[in-house]
């Protein structure tokens, strides 16, 4: 009795497995690679987060002594912050400006080497002292409200407390450069208002 061949069903042989799987692999590889970079990333970004945390905490701190006097030059510190160690590297200077004190710091964890000036997390600077502008005596209007009336129109002054305009103070401060000028309502729709004399 002769054998009569068998048609070929469909399916994968051996081979063609194998090579499916040895591509599924090297993605699978490439992928996982991919998601350690991201966590690796995720921690550093979280470190560098504490670390400027650290840096700020530590100039507010020397703006709180500004009653005391500050030592200028550089200081050096450890805090424990988030479970961690951490150092930091401080550094008190003039300005130009008299009466100012710049304060740099430097975070970076307690465990990473500093051999070089990048290997710390955060640098911030702050700013304190007793440098102030002397007052003026001069009152800005910051009223951007439109006057009452249909858009477009120009408003109109009115009693004190009422919404929408603009009023001169009443007992303007006797320091005050010049004669108190007339008071102009805001029109958005006019470029340059012309100053309304009073009634």
């Amino acid at each position: 009795m002769r054998r009569t061949p068998r048609a070929r069903t469909g399916g994968f042989t051996l081979l063609e497995v194998l090579v499916a799987l040895a591509v599924v692999t090297l993605g699978m590889a490439a992928l996982l690679g991919t998601l350690n970079s991201a966590a690796g990333t995720v921690g550093y970004l979280q470190d560098k987060t504490l670390a400027e945390w650290i840096a700020l905490n530590q100039v507010s701190k020397m703006r709180l002594q500004q009653g005391q006097a500050l030592s200028k030059g550089d200081s050096e510190g450890e805090v424990d912050y988030a479970g961690r160690q951490w150092k930091w590297s401080q550094n008190i200077d003039d300005m130009p400006i008299p009466g100012m004190l710049r304060i740099a710091v430097k975070v970076r964890p307690s465990d990473v080497n500093a051999g070089a000036d990048n290997a710390w997390y955060a640098d911030v600077t702050g700013v304190v002292g007793d440098a102030v502008g002397a007052p003026r005596g001069d009152l800005p209007s910051w009223n951007t409200t439109p006057g009452p009336g249909t858009p477009g129109a120009s408003g109109a002054t009115g009693t004190p407390g009422t919404p929408g305009t603009q009023t001169t103070p009443q007992n303007p401060t006797p320091t005050a450069p010049g004669p108190t000028a007339p008071v102009t309502p805001f029109n958005p729709s006019t470029p340059n208002p012309v100053q309304q004399q009073p009634p």
